[in-house]
């Protein structure tokens, strides 16, 4: 079944030989507004799952993943501190920018460091990617909030999957760290759910605010390697109240905006980000292996179709022509600015939906049935 189409060249530009810069003013780099960390850990995810679906022949485009990919590695690795932790953000001229340190940072590191570890086939970068993700788990014991936790718990289950199809784990690292290391962010997340829900408030905080679908993806991922009744039934009942919260007319996909969140009062409607949709994509992509539901495929297409214009204003903010994607959505119309992370979340719902596409129609050329994979790549 062919790939849908995707193009890889704003991306490059926004790439220079440091890493992935973080700003644009509409498509050309804002040089002076420098890096983050968080997006050059998302640009190894991106690289990661298009590898995947691209397959094992060799095309002009693998080369410019890998060629990016190693770009991103090298970035990591340079941004990481000796504690594990991750100094995000970074001037043009490569020296830090002054901040406290981030578990947004830390957690979106340790994925990106894990999808490639366990992914790569080469030892030349699997090293690179081991000698980062050994680091970071080290340092995840100190994750405070939510989102963090939420990265690491996945991280955790995805490293405890591999090993049991004979996954060698970085040096350092043991089975009996990733177990209990999971068993305190699950706890966290549940904790945090069964403190914060009523009747009418079916979520882990007091407000529904950014990267949402990122929690009850988490526990979907926690459900397919540790199989506890608590964490499936949390993750799809959070999920489903965050798919009601993110529904428009016609079942169109309408993002909580950041100017405002949404609480037991109401909620904002701009600025709608396209990192929220890929999240939400992301939950229902994990969901949809998991319960085997059409409903949760049919949300990985809505938000896919958001990016082309199926949204509130019925605009397109994604360009097939370079891959780009507009900052958000305003009442006004899209931000034109295309900054790293809304490409990237553009590109890795891209990714998301033909994965999902081509995991479906697999499972279905057994006897002409579905049949769900619990062994499909997270």
């Amino acid at each position: 079944m062919p790939l849908s189409v995707v193009k890889f060249d704003h991306l490059e530009r926004m790439t220079d030989d440091t890493g992935l810069l973080e700003h644009s003013l509409g498509r050309i780099p804002r040089r002076r507004e420098g890096y983050s960390t968080d997006d050059n850990a998302r640009a190894i995810w991106v690289c990661m799952e298009w590898l995947d679906l691209l397959g094992d022949d060799e095309s002009k485009e693998q080369n410019r993943l890998y060629r990016l990919l190693d770009r991103y590695l090298a970035f990591l690795l340079w941004a990481q501190r000796e504690d594990g932790w991750f100094q995000n953000n970074f001037h043009f001229d490569r020296t830090p920018e002054s901040e406290s340190r981030s578990d947004d940072c830390l957690g979106r590191s340790l994925w990106a460091a894990a999808v490639a570890y366990v992914n790569l086939d080469d030892e030349a970068r699997r090293c690179v990617a081991a000698e980062i993700l050994g680091r970071a788990l080290s340092a995840s014991r100190g994750l405070r909030f939510l989102r963090g936790q939420a990265w690491a718990l996945a991280t955790c289950c995805l490293l405890l999957s591999k090993r049991r199809d004979g996954l060698d784990l970085p040096s350092g690292v043991t089975e009996a760290d990733l177990i209990n290391l999971a068993d305190v962010f699950e706890r966290s997340l549940l904790d945090a759910y069964h403190m914060n829900r009523t009747d009418d408030w079916r979520w882990y905080e007091p407000q529904i605010t950014y990267a949402n679908g990122l929690l009850p993806w988490a526990l979907f991922v926690a459900y397919r390697y540790r199989g506890r009744v608590e964490t499936l039934q949390v993750a799809k009942e959070s999920l489903d109240f965050l798919l009601d919260k993110m529904s428009g007319q016609g079942g169109v996909i309408r993002p909580i905006g950041n100017r405002g969140w949404c609480s037991r009062n109401g909620r904002a409607d701009w600025d709608q980000q396209p990192v929220d949709v890929m999240k939400l994509a992301l939950a229902a992509r994990e969901a949809y292996r998991v319960l085997g539901d059409d409903t949760y495929r049919e949300v990985v297409r809505r938000c896919r179709d958001w990016f082309y214009g199926d949204n509130d204003l019925g605009v397109p903010l994604a360009d097939l022509s370079d891959g780009s994607c507009c900052d958000g959505l305003n009442s006004d119309g899209p931000n034109p600015n295309r900054g790293a992370e809304s490409t990237l979340s553009y590109l890795l719902t891209e990714a998301m939906a033909n994965s999902l596409q081509l995991e479906v129609a697999f499972n279905e050329s057994f006897d002409g049935t579905t049949i769900r994979s619990t062994e499909a790549r997270v």
